[in-house]
């Protein structure tokens, strides 16, 4: 790729990251969360995930692998790839308490409790950084997505950007709340929140520095599709189920619906 194309993937690296900084500013500046919006929203991102992974990247790695290695190793390969993919991040999921997860629902409702103790704000204090280390070890693989899938085109990067960001909205709301109710520091709570995301560029920047000079056909496929595993799962065990809590089941399939309608036209007219 071009250098302009490098720092094009860098860019839309940190887009995505630095979304969590838009779920913080939810959290201080209004006094109610807006369910729906954001419950079709998750959905939405869903969406273009699955069908991006199904319908473009998987069929094309699988091409490109049969191509190199032959049809069946070619197949063995895209297995191995896409499951180690959902592996990678269930094993981060897994390293990270259930209490401290990211994508345990939070809304901006939540800094509006009163009555606690000084433990209590110091218990709450300690959940918003852990909370933000939990985000930035949970985005670092999603950096590593954005990266490489803009190094096969941006008419299939610039949707999962998009995604992802949205994504983040949610766990910028989940720093921010503990953080903003234990200390009441709203600079403090935005800029934890913010600086959270910046995992997702250095995902791009790890990327670049050890995956480029190896970078192969046969390399690409692999990471391609370990990166299609990566984003059904984020989908499957993160978006839907967030977008359940937020609001109602039909609007966040509809989200669902619609972000592969906007994701098939895409790629259709691109």
């Amino acid at each position: 790729m071009l250098e302009h194309g490098i720092w094009i993937a860098f860019g839309l690296t940190l887009i995505a990251g630095l979304s969590t900084g838009i779920g913080s500013l939810i959290a201080l500046i209004f006094k109610q969360t807006n369910t729906k919006f954001l419950c079709a929203s998750l959905g939405f991102s869903a969406g273009v995930m699955l069908y991006v992974s199904f319908m473009e990247i998987l069929p094309t790695a699988k091409e490109d692998l049969s191509l190199i290695l032959g049809a069946k190793t070619g197949m063995l390969s895209l297995l191995i790839s896409f499951f180690g993919g959902i592996a990678l991040i269930t094993l981060i999921d897994f390293l990270i308490p259930k209490t401290n997860n990211p994508h345990e629902l939070q809304g901006v409702e939540d800094m509006k409790q009163s009555g606690q103790s000084k433990m209590q704000h110091k218990s709450l204090h300690r959940i918003g950084i852990i909370m933000a280390m939990s985000v930035a070890i949970h985005n670092f693989p999603e950096g590593i997505a954005v990266f490489s899938s803009s190094l096969n085109g941006f008419s299939i990067a610039i949707p999962i950007t998009i995604a992802i960001a949205i994504h983040n909205i949610p766990e910028g709301i989940a720093v921010s709340v503990p953080i903003y109710y234990a200390t009441g520091n709203k600079k403090k709570a935005f800029w934890l929140s913010f600086l959270s995301g910046l995992s997702e560029p250095l995902g791009a920047v790890i990327a670049y520095l050890f995956l480029m000079q190896f970078w192969t056909p046969l390399i690409n496929g692999i990471v391609l599709t370990a990166v299609a595993g990566i984003m059904v799962y984020i989908s499957l065990d993160e978006l839907l189920p967030t977008a359940e809590k937020y609001g109602e089941h039909h609007i966040s399939i509809s989200g669902l619906i619609a972000g592969m309608i906007v994701m098939a036209l895409s790629l259709f007219f691109l």
